[in-house]
Protein backbone atom coordinates (compact mmCIF):
# COMPACT_ATOMS: atom_id res chain seq x y z
CA UNK A 1 0.00 0.00 0.00
CA UNK A 2 2.82 2.37 0.89
CA UNK A 3 4.44 1.70 -2.48
CA UNK A 4 1.15 2.50 -4.17
CA UNK A 5 0.88 5.85 -2.36
CA UNK A 6 4.46 6.69 -3.34
CA UNK A 7 3.72 5.93 -6.98
CA UNK A 8 0.54 8.05 -6.82
CA UNK A 9 2.39 11.01 -5.27
CA UNK A 10 5.18 10.70 -7.84
CA UNK A 11 2.80 10.73 -10.78
CA UNK A 12 2.57 8.16 -13.56
CA UNK A 13 5.63 5.99 -14.23
CA UNK A 14 7.93 7.29 -16.94
CA UNK A 15 7.97 5.33 -20.15
CA UNK A 16 11.27 3.85 -21.17
CA UNK A 17 12.86 6.31 -23.58
CA UNK A 18 14.98 5.16 -26.52
CA UNK A 19 18.69 5.83 -26.49
CA UNK A 20 18.17 8.68 -28.97
CA UNK A 21 15.64 10.57 -26.81
CA UNK A 22 17.73 13.76 -27.16
CA UNK A 23 17.42 13.79 -30.95
CA UNK A 24 13.82 15.05 -31.06
CA UNK A 25 14.56 18.18 -28.93
CA UNK A 26 17.64 18.87 -31.06
CA UNK A 27 15.59 18.60 -34.25
CA UNK A 28 12.85 20.82 -32.83
CA UNK A 29 15.36 23.48 -31.76
CA UNK A 30 16.56 23.71 -35.38
CA UNK A 31 13.05 23.58 -36.82
CA UNK A 32 13.71 20.20 -38.40
CA UNK A 33 10.96 17.65 -38.83
CA UNK A 34 11.32 14.57 -36.62
CA UNK A 35 9.56 11.23 -36.80
CA UNK A 36 10.29 8.18 -34.69
CA UNK A 37 9.99 4.73 -36.27
CA UNK A 38 9.20 2.36 -33.35
CA UNK A 39 11.78 -0.36 -32.72
CA UNK A 40 13.83 0.77 -35.72
CA UNK A 41 15.05 4.37 -35.56
CA UNK A 42 13.99 7.80 -36.71
CA UNK A 43 13.80 10.25 -39.60
CA UNK A 44 14.80 13.93 -39.54
CA UNK A 45 13.95 16.34 -42.38
CA UNK A 46 15.60 19.71 -42.85
CA UNK A 47 16.85 22.22 -45.41
CA UNK A 48 20.07 23.90 -46.40
CA UNK A 49 18.72 27.04 -48.02
CA UNK A 50 16.54 25.89 -50.93
CA UNK A 51 17.81 22.31 -50.77
CA UNK A 52 15.94 19.76 -48.68
CA UNK A 53 17.76 16.89 -46.98
CA UNK A 54 16.71 13.82 -45.04
CA UNK A 55 18.58 12.04 -42.25
CA UNK A 56 17.61 8.47 -41.38
CA UNK A 57 18.92 6.18 -38.67
CA UNK A 58 17.82 2.58 -38.73
CA UNK A 59 18.74 -1.01 -39.61
CA UNK A 60 21.36 -1.31 -42.33
CA UNK A 61 20.25 -1.69 -45.95
CA UNK A 62 23.72 -2.66 -47.19
CA UNK A 63 25.72 -5.88 -46.68
CA UNK A 64 28.91 -3.94 -45.91
CA UNK A 65 27.33 -2.18 -42.91
CA UNK A 66 26.40 -4.23 -39.87
CA UNK A 67 23.78 -3.15 -37.35
CA UNK A 68 22.44 0.38 -37.40
CA UNK A 69 23.12 2.67 -40.34
CA UNK A 70 23.08 6.45 -40.73
CA UNK A 71 21.78 7.66 -44.10
CA UNK A 72 21.73 11.24 -45.36
CA UNK A 73 20.29 12.11 -48.75
CA UNK A 74 19.28 15.12 -50.79
CA UNK A 75 17.69 15.61 -54.20
CA UNK A 76 19.97 17.93 -56.19
CA UNK A 77 18.26 17.75 -59.57
CA UNK A 78 21.41 16.53 -61.29
CA UNK A 79 21.33 14.48 -64.47
CA UNK A 80 20.79 10.75 -64.03
CA UNK A 81 23.91 9.98 -66.07
CA UNK A 82 26.13 11.60 -63.43
CA UNK A 83 27.53 8.91 -61.10
CA UNK A 84 30.17 9.73 -58.48
CA UNK A 85 31.51 7.71 -55.58
CA UNK A 86 33.83 8.45 -52.66
CA UNK A 87 34.51 5.80 -50.01
CA UNK A 88 37.13 5.00 -47.43
CA UNK A 89 40.03 2.98 -48.82
CA UNK A 90 39.68 -0.04 -46.54
CA UNK A 91 36.03 -0.46 -47.54
CA UNK A 92 36.94 -0.16 -51.23
CA UNK A 93 39.61 -2.85 -50.90
CA UNK A 94 37.26 -5.21 -49.08
CA UNK A 95 34.44 -4.56 -51.55
CA UNK A 96 36.71 -5.23 -54.52
CA UNK A 97 37.83 -8.52 -52.97
CA UNK A 98 34.21 -9.52 -52.29
CA UNK A 99 33.26 -8.70 -55.88
CA UNK A 100 36.19 -10.73 -57.20
CA UNK A 101 35.27 -13.72 -55.05
CA UNK A 102 31.62 -13.47 -56.03
CA UNK A 103 31.90 -12.93 -59.77
CA UNK A 104 35.26 -14.41 -60.76
CA UNK A 105 35.85 -17.35 -58.47
CA UNK A 106 32.16 -17.93 -57.71
CA UNK A 107 29.29 -19.17 -59.82
CA UNK A 108 27.74 -15.76 -60.57
CA UNK A 109 28.64 -14.58 -64.06
CA UNK A 110 27.18 -11.08 -64.26
CA UNK A 111 26.43 -8.05 -62.12
CA UNK A 112 22.70 -7.35 -61.97
CA UNK A 113 20.51 -4.66 -60.45
CA UNK A 114 20.38 -6.53 -57.15
CA UNK A 115 23.99 -5.50 -56.57
CA UNK A 116 24.16 -2.07 -54.83
CA UNK A 117 25.20 0.69 -57.26
CA UNK A 118 28.28 1.59 -55.24
CA UNK A 119 29.57 -1.96 -55.72
CA UNK A 120 28.81 -1.90 -59.46
CA UNK A 121 30.46 1.48 -59.94
CA UNK A 122 33.58 0.32 -58.13
CA UNK A 123 34.29 -2.11 -60.96
CA UNK A 124 32.79 0.00 -63.77
CA UNK A 125 34.60 3.32 -63.43
CA UNK A 126 38.33 4.15 -63.16
CA UNK A 127 39.55 5.60 -59.89
CA UNK A 128 41.29 8.92 -59.55
CA UNK A 129 45.04 8.45 -59.44
CA UNK A 130 47.00 9.21 -56.30
CA UNK A 131 48.38 12.37 -57.89
CA UNK A 132 44.81 13.53 -58.54
CA UNK A 133 43.67 12.71 -55.00
CA UNK A 134 46.49 14.61 -53.30
CA UNK A 135 46.43 14.37 -49.51
CA UNK A 136 43.24 12.28 -49.64
CA UNK A 137 44.90 9.31 -51.37
CA UNK A 138 45.93 7.56 -48.14
CA UNK A 139 42.42 7.21 -46.75
CA UNK A 140 39.95 7.68 -49.61
CA UNK A 141 39.07 6.28 -53.03
CA UNK A 142 37.10 8.30 -55.60
CA UNK A 143 35.68 7.43 -59.02
CA UNK A 144 33.05 8.74 -61.41
CA UNK A 145 31.33 8.51 -64.76
CA UNK A 146 32.46 12.10 -65.36
CA UNK A 147 35.95 12.65 -64.02
CA UNK A 148 36.09 16.48 -64.43
CA UNK A 149 32.91 16.84 -62.33
CA UNK A 150 34.42 14.69 -59.59
CA UNK A 151 37.73 16.54 -59.48
CA UNK A 152 35.90 19.87 -59.23
CA UNK A 153 33.70 18.51 -56.43
CA UNK A 154 36.72 17.33 -54.47
CA UNK A 155 38.40 20.71 -54.59
CA UNK A 156 38.40 23.12 -51.68
CA UNK A 157 35.96 22.70 -48.77
CA UNK A 158 34.92 19.11 -49.49
CA UNK A 159 38.52 17.92 -49.70
CA UNK A 160 39.25 19.76 -46.44
CA UNK A 161 36.20 18.17 -44.79
CA UNK A 162 37.29 14.69 -45.90
CA UNK A 163 40.80 15.40 -44.69
CA UNK A 164 39.70 16.22 -41.15
CA UNK A 165 36.97 13.57 -40.94
CA UNK A 166 38.29 11.49 -38.06
CA UNK A 167 36.73 8.06 -38.27
CA UNK A 168 38.11 4.60 -37.67
CA UNK A 169 39.70 3.23 -40.85
CA UNK A 170 37.52 0.14 -40.52
CA UNK A 171 34.30 2.19 -40.40
CA UNK A 172 32.47 1.98 -43.75
CA UNK A 173 31.57 5.36 -45.24
CA UNK A 174 30.16 5.98 -48.70
CA UNK A 175 29.38 9.36 -50.29
CA UNK A 176 27.82 9.16 -53.72
CA UNK A 177 25.81 11.00 -56.36
CA UNK A 178 23.45 9.01 -58.57
CA UNK A 179 20.03 9.52 -60.16
CA UNK A 180 20.35 13.21 -59.31
CA UNK A 181 20.64 12.44 -55.60
CA UNK A 182 23.42 12.95 -53.08
CA UNK A 183 23.68 10.09 -50.58
CA UNK A 184 25.84 9.31 -47.55
CA UNK A 185 25.90 5.98 -45.70
CA UNK A 186 27.92 4.98 -42.67
CA UNK A 187 27.71 2.64 -39.70
CA UNK A 188 26.42 4.30 -36.53
CA UNK A 189 25.64 1.91 -33.65
CA UNK A 190 24.17 4.64 -31.45
CA UNK A 191 22.61 7.94 -32.49
CA UNK A 192 24.07 10.69 -30.34
CA UNK A 193 23.30 14.31 -31.21
CA UNK A 194 26.97 15.32 -31.38
CA UNK A 195 27.65 12.61 -33.97
CA UNK A 196 24.58 13.52 -36.00
CA UNK A 197 25.62 17.17 -36.00
CA UNK A 198 29.10 16.28 -37.22
CA UNK A 199 27.84 14.12 -40.07
CA UNK A 200 25.22 16.70 -41.01
CA UNK A 201 27.87 19.46 -41.22
CA UNK A 202 29.96 17.23 -43.47
CA UNK A 203 26.94 16.39 -45.65
CA UNK A 204 25.98 20.05 -45.98
CA UNK A 205 29.50 20.79 -47.21
CA UNK A 206 29.01 18.10 -49.86
CA UNK A 207 25.67 19.71 -50.84
CA UNK A 208 27.17 23.19 -51.15
CA UNK A 209 30.09 21.94 -53.21
CA UNK A 210 27.80 19.91 -55.49
CA UNK A 211 25.67 23.01 -56.08
CA UNK A 212 28.83 25.00 -56.87
CA UNK A 213 30.00 22.49 -59.48
CA UNK A 214 26.48 22.20 -60.92
CA UNK A 215 26.31 25.99 -61.32
CA UNK A 216 29.63 25.87 -63.17
CA UNK A 217 28.34 22.99 -65.34
CA UNK A 218 24.67 23.73 -66.04
CA UNK A 219 24.51 20.92 -68.59
CA UNK A 220 24.78 18.45 -65.70
CA UNK A 221 21.43 19.56 -64.28
CA UNK A 222 18.33 17.48 -64.93
CA UNK A 223 15.26 19.28 -66.38
CA UNK A 224 13.06 17.64 -63.73
CA UNK A 225 13.36 16.33 -60.18
CA UNK A 226 11.81 13.33 -58.43
CA UNK A 227 10.19 14.62 -55.21
CA UNK A 228 8.71 11.20 -54.41
CA UNK A 229 11.84 10.46 -52.38
CA UNK A 230 10.35 12.60 -49.60
CA UNK A 231 7.01 10.85 -49.47
CA UNK A 232 8.15 8.11 -47.15
CA UNK A 233 11.10 6.86 -45.18
CA UNK A 234 13.56 4.35 -46.53
CA UNK A 235 13.52 2.58 -43.19
CA UNK A 236 12.26 -1.01 -43.15
CA UNK A 237 8.50 -1.17 -43.43
CA UNK A 238 8.33 1.20 -46.39
CA UNK A 239 9.85 1.45 -49.86
CA UNK A 240 13.56 0.85 -49.65
CA UNK A 241 16.28 2.93 -51.23
CA UNK A 242 17.96 1.09 -54.07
Amino acid sequence: MLDGIKRWLGGPPKADLPEYDSVAPWAESHQYGFRSVPHEGFVVDGRLGPTAWRLEWGPSQRPYIQGQELRLRSELGLGSELQLLVMNRRLAEKMEKDMFDQFVEGVQTRIDNQTPPEMRWLVMFPKLAGSEMGALKERWVALASQKPWLTQWLEGPLAAALGVLRIDEALPMVLMIGRGRLMLRTALPEAHVAQLQGWLRFFETAIREARRVANDNPDSMSPSQAPSVWHQSALPGSEREK
